[in-house]
Formats: C-alpha cells, structure tokens, sequence
C-alpha cells in the first residue's frame, strides 16, 4: 500500500438510535462527538438510523405486500385503459 494516502483505521462505536444499542468495531469513519466505553477507554461514536438490531429484514417484522392484488384491486375500481 501506498504511505500516507489511506484513511486512518481505528475503533469506532456505532450507536443505532431508533434501538438504543451500539456496537465497537474498526472502520474509517471520524466523529467529533466521543463515548467512553465498556473497557473504560473513549472512542469516537457515529449515530446511526438503522442497524442489524432495528432493520426489519434482520428483525423478521418485514411485510410482503401483495403487488399483484393491489393492481387488480386499482383496475377494477378505476377501469382498465383502452386503446382508443
């Protein structure tokens, strides 16, 4: 790798706010805003919307909607468009 044109890699903690959970793990990313951790040492914290605790595909509370109903359900009520 070249010297000096790569990010510094370091620990970051991840806090998910719409779960109130967070995770320490190595990425790239900075934040000014810091959190004093488990272990006792502060790391740099980023917050974010969504994660593996609060994403409804990792959660199973995903729903299936049923694309195929709703068209017929629109043609029927408002009448399919002919060629005229």
């Amino acid at each position: 790798m070249k010297p000096g044109i790569h990010p510094a890699y370091g620990p970051v903690v991840f806090r998910d706010r719409a779960a109130d959970h967070a995770f320490l793990t190595r990425s790239t990313m900075t934040s000014d805003k810091t959190i004093e951790w488990e272990d006792g040492n502060t790391y740099p914290v980023v917050d974010v919307e969504i994660s593996h605790v609060s994403h409804p595909f990792y959660t199973g509370t995903a729903r299936v909607l049923d694309t195929a109903g709703r068209v017929e359900r629109f043609e029927r009520r408002y009448g399919r468009r002919g060629a005229n």
